[in-house]
């Protein structure tokens, strides 16, 4: 391990006389946190540890929260912990970097679970007011040890105490155990299903403060930028932030698939892509996408893409329920857009793959912690799986009709629309977690219209 005291300074950091450090080290008052610290997750992550368990037994596992990393010079990137150190401890702030679960082999009880911590900086020495990335003067207040137990329910030890274990699993590198922790979380559990809806009806009020910012973003050189600036805005005010980069793209940009530069100006005739997910604070995400004529009122050629998509997107819907496999709601979606196409006389008949020319991509993905969620999960598992009760899903067929390709009518070019919803797989089909946003041309329209009020007024807090 690498060494953990070493004080983390800048070089145009002020010297530091023998008389500021002894003064510096004296006369502060005790300042402990508050007695409930519970974490919300605390009531759950017990039994998400004993499933890890029953499938290592007797092996040390080390799920690590993961590392700071350098964005610029002595600056890093806002962290996030690992979604699986998360998912089994509870802790999602920034603080934990560095730290460590280990799951130490405990007999007949399986495992035993320790948490091996950066500890408070004492304020016996310089750390706490020296030391840029960890210091309590420059990045604020870490738990002490048995602060941290009451959070979590978990035993905790001071982090420099891991250089003495012996080795295990570690889920950094051991693609088993990385598997293992993505299937776990395959199937989400009451607690976990009521976050991501508190994600969704987050989203659902930034895709409304995006409405009601329109003629703003419209007036500015880059009205993309300002769209997912509003979006942000509601992310960081009701959540973690958001859960991937936002997609605000109008026009042709619609047809870059991830598109992210956001730097483009919004043109009234033109449609808006916009995916977007608010990240809760437990790090829960959504992943909602619509295409909203920036007039307000979908062209008829606008339209008639929009309609093809919608009912590929229903067609997939329609197929979701519990035993099914997890590949079926693209193949129905699929063939929705395949047969548009060839109605449209884009193809020859609806037969074979050459409708991904337009479409690129499959229909949806499992959500949860990680946007693309349990993506280390085998493919038997994953893609090649059933679908069951409590998994949690986007439905999101589209197409992508490049303003460069001569294969499509002129009318079409240029026209890029998706449209993407959350679900989660009940006992007998699936329920629409993001239904508080409309998705037919009409309820679009209306929406829009209803919102129009307050044009201009952004985000209501």
């Amino acid at each position: 391990m690498t060494e953990r005291s070493h004080i983390q300074t800048s070089s145009h950091d002020l010297p530091i006389s023998p008389e500021l450090a002894d003064f510096m080290g004296r006369g502060w008052a005790a300042a402990p946190l508050p007695g409930d610290l519970r974490l919300p997750a605390a009531a759950v992550t017990p039994a998400r540890r004993a499933r890890l368990s029953a499938r290592f037994p007797g092996e040390r596992l080390l799920i690590p929260a993961g590392e700071l990393r350098v964005r610029s010079n002595d600056c890093d990137h806002r962290f996030r912990p690992h979604s699986g150190y998360a998912w089994l401890t509870g802790l999602t702030g920034p603080d934990q970097a560095g730290h460590v679960l280990v799951m130490e082999p405990d007999g007949a009880a399986g495992h035993e679970p320790v948490l091996y911590l950066r500890p408070r900086s004492p304020r016996a020495g310089q750390e706490f007011y020296r030391d840029r990335r960890y210091g309590e003067f420059w990045v604020g207040r870490r738990p002490d040890l048995a602060e941290a137990e009451r959070q979590t329910g978990i035993r905790c030890a001071p982090l420099d105490g891991l250089d003495r274990l012996p080795p295990g699993r570690d889920a950094a590198r051991d693609l088993g155990l990385a598997a293992a922790l993505a299937e776990l979380r395959l199937v989400k559990d009451a607690w976990e299903v009521a976050q991501l809806q508190l994600a969704v009806d987050h989203t659902v009020a930034g895709f409304e403060d995006v409405v009601r910012a329109l003629p703003r973003a419209l007036s500015h050189p880059r009205g993309e930028r300002w769209i997912e600036g509003v979006f942000g805005l509601r992310a960081r005010a009701e959540g973690n932030g958001t859960g991937y980069e936002t997609i605000a793209a109008s026009g042709a940009h619609a047809c870059v698939l991830h598109w992210t530069h956001n730097d483009g100006r919004l043109d009234p005739a033109e449609l808006l892509l916009l995916d977007a997910g608010v990240e809760a604070d437990t790090l829960y995400t959504a992943d909602i996408t619509r295409t909203l004529p920036l007039s307000g009122r979908f062209s008829p050629v606008q339209r008639r893409v929009y309609e093809l998509v919608l009912a590929a997107q229903e067609a997939g819907i329609a197929a979701l329920r519990p035993g099914v496999s997890f590949r079926e709601f693209h193949r129905a979606a699929m063939r929705v857009i395949a047969e548009g196409l060839a109605d449209w006389g884009v193809l020859k008949d609806a037969e074979g793959d050459l409708y991904r020319r337009y479409t690129l991509c499959s229909s949806g993905h499992m959500l949860g912690l990680d946007v693309h969620d349990c993506a280390r999960a085998r493919a038997e598992t994953y893609l090649d799986g059933v679908l069951a009760e409590g998994q949690v899903l986007t439905v999101e067929p589209g197409l992508y009709l490049q303003p460069d390709d001569e294969t499509l009518p002129a009318e079409l070019r240029g026209i890029g629309v998706r449209i993407e919803d959350d679900l989660v797989i009940t006992a007998d089909g699936a329920r629409l977690m993001s239904g508080a946003l409309p998705r037919t041309p009409d309820a679009i329209e209306e929406w829009m219209g209803a919102l129009a009020d307050d044009l201009g007024s952004g985000p209501a807090m």
